[in-house]
């Protein structure tokens, strides 16, 4: 079995992590394939003792990869995200960060879980993402115009609110007065939408999610509509550039630039284990369940 892996290199924990996974893998027949600048950075610090196989965008990954493992916090799942594109590779989420929404498997799970890779003893739940495009400018982030969690527009170089005008399905919705404006997945419903206020949505429901950035507007509250709604925005302000931002990237647009969001037409495929599904991970990261009551 051929598995890439990624990630991103944490002091305190990777050597630990990479080596219990190797553990794992002794007991398989295993090809292993490294992203470039992360093998670079396991040898330089003497956590794998010889050179891998390696990739370095998403082209140089094909049919033959059985599953992508990710190593490090949510970020890392995001963009391990932009790697696998429309190639239907399994992503595994060993968490080596904080929070862990994505990557939701644990560092002391590791020896439990991995195996079940080999057994097929595992689900995969299909995540829609989001596109973008962007007229008269090119809005494309380092060549990529999707987004797993969400896609926000916002102020830039400025302490003052923008307007964002909003249409769904080219019918006129509202202009938020506000800091900015977030359109998510129901991935990224646990992500920054949540912090401003957004609900928490199952990974499973097709919808997707207009959460409003500190809205002067008092009525204006967080809307869910149907994922195949297209979203048209125009943004106004004193300043003559606005952000863009597709998950972790983000770039700056001029005034009055028609932004056109809608689902994209392929999915992200991540890998749930029977132990560690969402609602589990909702009561353990949101600390459900910690009232005596319950």
């Amino acid at each position: 079995m051929k598995i890439a892996i990624y990630g991103y290199y944490y002091q305190k924990n990777t050597e630990e992590i990479i080596h219990k996974v190797f553990d794992v893998f002794k007991n398989y027949e295993t090809e292993v394939v490294f992203e470039a600048d992360f093998h670079t950075t396991l040898l330089e610090k003497g956590i794998i003792d010889k050179s891998y196989p390696t990739f370095s965008n998403h082209t140089q990954l094909d049919s033959s990869v059985a599953f992508f493992i990710s190593i490090g916090g949510d970020g890392t799942m995001l963009r391990a995200a932009t790697y696998v594109k429309n190639k239907n590779i399994p992503i595994v989420g060993i968490n080596a960060g904080r929070l862990g929404f994505l990557a939701n498997v644990q560092q002391d799970a590791i020896e439990h879980l991995l195996p079940l890779l080999f057994e097929g003893t595992y689900k995969i739940s299909q995540r829609s993402l989001l596109s973008l495009e962007c007229y008269p400018d090119e809005c494309n982030i380092y060549d990529l115009n999707f987004a797993l969690n969400e896609i926000t527009v916002s102020r830039k170089d400025t302490t003052s609110m923008i307007t964002i005008e909003t249409c769904l399905n080219g019918e006129y919705l509202t202009s938020y007065w506000a800091d900015g404006l977030i359109i998510s997945t129901p991935t990224g419903s646990t992500g920054y939408s949540l912090s401003c206020g957004g609900p928490v949505i199952t990974p499973e429901v097709k919808c997707i999610i207009i959460t409003p950035i500190a809205p002067h507007n008092l009525n204006v509250r967080p809307l869910i509509i149907s994922d195949d709604t297209e979203i048209k925005l125009k943004v106004s302000g004193r300043e003559p550039q606005f952000l863009v931002s597709l998950d972790s990237g983000t770039k700056a647009i001029d005034n009055e630039t028609e932004i056109h969001i809608k689902k994209a037409p392929f999915t992200i495929n991540m890998v749930e284990f029977p132990e560690e599904g969402f609602l589990k991970t909702l009561r353990n990261k949101l600390l459900w369940g910690e009232d005596k009551r319950n």
